[in-house]
């Protein structure tokens, strides 16, 4: 399950830009393929962020509060990504875009909190983690400090 869909997206543009930003044929009717690219792709992005502290894609079932914020980073990204293909894009667009990515990029730097009940799953990558393998150090700070 993702974050919005594709009704989500056509009642955030409204149904007669939702058509134009997406109708590359002249057929008069909106083209799902190009929405659902541009819905995977935002959703993708607030994951790439996420993924960073969290195991994604969030569950939502799991953490309903959640959803009215991830919906509306989804959405504000799908967006500025369906009005890139008709510039210019309206400033609001990308002021939003812009307002999102700055709230996903704190929350995956830890200086925001999700507003969640409990938080969610931890992210299983954990980072790199080096480790020294290998001889003691035959010669140490100090020793060297003369040369």
């Amino acid at each position: 399950m993702g974050y919005t869909s594709n009704s989500d997206i056509e009642t955030r543009v409204g149904s007669a830009a939702y058509v134009q930003l997406t109708d590359d044929s002249g057929s008069g009717a909106a083209n799902e393929a190009v929405v659902n690219e541009a819905r995977a792709g935002a959703e993708g992005e607030v994951d790439s962020y996420l993924a960073r502290r969290f195991a994604v894609p969030i569950d939502l079932a799991g953490h309903p509060e959640l959803t009215g914020v991830l919906t509306s980073m989804a959405l504000d990204l799908a967006e500025y990504r369906l009005r890139l293909r008709r510039p210019p894009v309206p400033a609001e667009a990308t002021a939003r875009r812009d307002a999102a990515v700055k709230w996903l990029k704190a929350v995956a730097a830890g200086e925001i909190a999700l507003p969640a009940a409990t938080e969610p799953a931890a992210s299983p990558l954990g980072g790199f983690h080096g480790r020294a393998t290998g001889a003691e150090r035959t010669l140490t700070r100090e020793e060297l400090s003369d040369f």
